[in-house]
């Protein structure tokens, strides 16, 4: 059976799952803790990273980015890249921008600092990167926002990786308790829209031991 190896609160992780139920693809989820550097996870992928795709014939796809565009290749049933060139093009660029820009200037500072350091044993967060983290989100709740004001989706008029990407790294960022919806409210609407498909609802149910979200954080009618 096609295998996922993902690590449940990883964002790219997240989107890869929910890009696999969207296109109503039946995979295993196996669980990693990457910073383990597990020898059978560096069989599959030498970098010691999630996600990493294994089909059914045992080929072998590594890296949020390779796996999105190998199963919009792969299955077309679906597609979650848009029907157009300039579709594809505007889903891309908002793909390239939660998995890069928020991700260094939210997650990184946020979920990096507040999760990853205490399972790596890196000590407490720094202070300073919280801040910004929770000065930067704000933007980026504004700019999701202005796109749902003028779109039926981010990218355009259906669903998409977009908005996947997007709704991958908030979540994660959610789970934290960190991400002031009522002051965004259209953001809020849209995250609503998401949270409600049946793909993404799995991702609602994921914990971590010791950790808790907060209380809406799973509630579809937050």
């Amino acid at each position: 059976m096609r295998s996922l190896h993902h690590f449940s609160l990883q964002p790219q992780s997240r989107r890869v799952r929910i890009q696999l139920r969207e296109k109503k693809l039946d995979f295993d989820p196996v669980p990693e803790k990457p910073w383990e550097r597990r020898e059978g996870l560096l069989q599959l992928n030498p970098a010691g990273e999630t996600p990493v795709l294994v089909e059914e014939g045992g080929a072998v796809i590594a890296g949020a980015y390779a796996i999105g565009e190998y199963l919009e290749d792969a299955y077309a049933e679906n597609p979650l890249l848009g029907r157009t060139a300039l579709a594809r093009a505007e889903t891309r660029r908002l793909v390239a921008w939660f998995d890069g820009k928020f991700e260094r200037e939210v997650t990184q500072n946020l979920f990096h600092e507040k999760m990853l350091k205490r399972l790596l044993g890196l000590g407490g967060p720094d202070s300073g990167a919280i801040r910004a983290g929770k000065s930067n989100i704000r933007i980026h709740l504004d700019y999701i926002s202005w796109l749902s004001d003028r779109r039926n989706w981010l990218a355009g008029d259906d669903f998409s990786l977009a908005d996947i990407a997007a709704a991958a790294q908030i979540s994660a960022i959610d789970y934290l308790g960190d991400v002031a919806w009522d002051q965004h409210r259209e953001a809020a609407e849209w995250y609503a829209r998401v949270k409600s498909r049946p793909s993404f609802r799995p991702i609602l149910a994921d914990t971590w031991p010791g950790t808790q979200p907060p209380p809406h954080y799973a509630d579809l009618d937050f």
